[in-house]
């Protein structure tokens, strides 16, 4: 019955959101490093929690171990993207969805074929030099033998994703909220909407359609119109 109350509500609509999490990725098998099995990884091998090896903190002051870490659990570059990219690609092919705000740094999105994709997180594709800005591929950086270094300045090269500690962007935090705010319908799949500031933006959704997908329960499940406890690629590869 769920499944079909979605596909009219996609149907009827052309201003649909997507909202997405690890569980998005984890279909295409990569590992959520926030996960119990993650944690105890991070843990085991490197003595400190994924949240501290991932810190701005960590970066300066342990730059060697923070790219073992980064490197051996960020980058996944054999990765393809799975149903769910695939169905959100067509929707917003068909017009229908307008924005893909993600908390993802994989680039599979995009790989998938979607084109106005919010990357709360930024990517593991986009590396820069800290000094002059000189761009660089995650080839780049996992090539590089232990810190990757500008070619051009000598200076640290930092990825391009949002560390704990640091800021989001706020053109991409802004638009995500915009097209979050201006949503006829909101579908948020596979993240428990616990990782903040990101989860907090959905709160900007201001409309009667909002669609919650995640294998496990969420603490928005009771304000939600309408919740489905499954695989984010099986549901949206079944309604699309």
């Amino acid at each position: 019955m769920s499944y079909d109350q979605l596909r009219k509500i996609i149907a009827e609509s052309d201003n649909i959101v997507f909202f997405g999490g690890a569980g998005v990725s984890t279909e295409s098998n990569i590992p959520d490093f926030r996960s119990e099995k993650g944690l105890y990884n991070a843990v085991n091998k490197y003595g400190y929690s994924p949240e501290t090896l991932l810190s701005h903190t960590f970066f300066v002051r342990n730059t060697e171990l923070f790219f073992d870490y980064y490197k051996n659990n960020l980058i996944y570059k054999n990765a393809k993207p799975n149903k769910a990219h695939f169905a959100l690609a067509e929707l917003e092919k068909r017009g229908k969805l307008k924005a893909i705000i993600t908390q993802n740094i994989d680039n599979l999105h995009q790989l998938a074929g979607s084109e106005n994709v919010f990357e709360l997180h930024g990517s593991v594709c986009r590396n820069y030099c800290v000094k002059c800005h000189q761009f660089y591929d995650e080839d780049f950086v996992l090539k590089a033998e232990k810190v990757p270094y500008c070619e051009k300045c000598g200076a640290l090269v930092k990825p391009d994703v949002v560390l704990y500690e640091e800021g989001l962007d706020e053109y991409i935090l802004s638009s995500a909220c915009k097209y979050i705010s201006e949503a006829d319908v909101l579908i948020v799949g596979g993240t428990s909407l616990v990782v903040y500031p990101a989860a907090g933006i959905i709160n900007y959704y201001k409309g009667n359609k909002l669609i919650l997908i995640n294998k496990s329960e969420t603490t928005y499940d009771n304000r939600a119109d309408l919740v489905i406890h499954d695989s984010i690629g099986k549901v949206l590869s079944r309604v699309v």
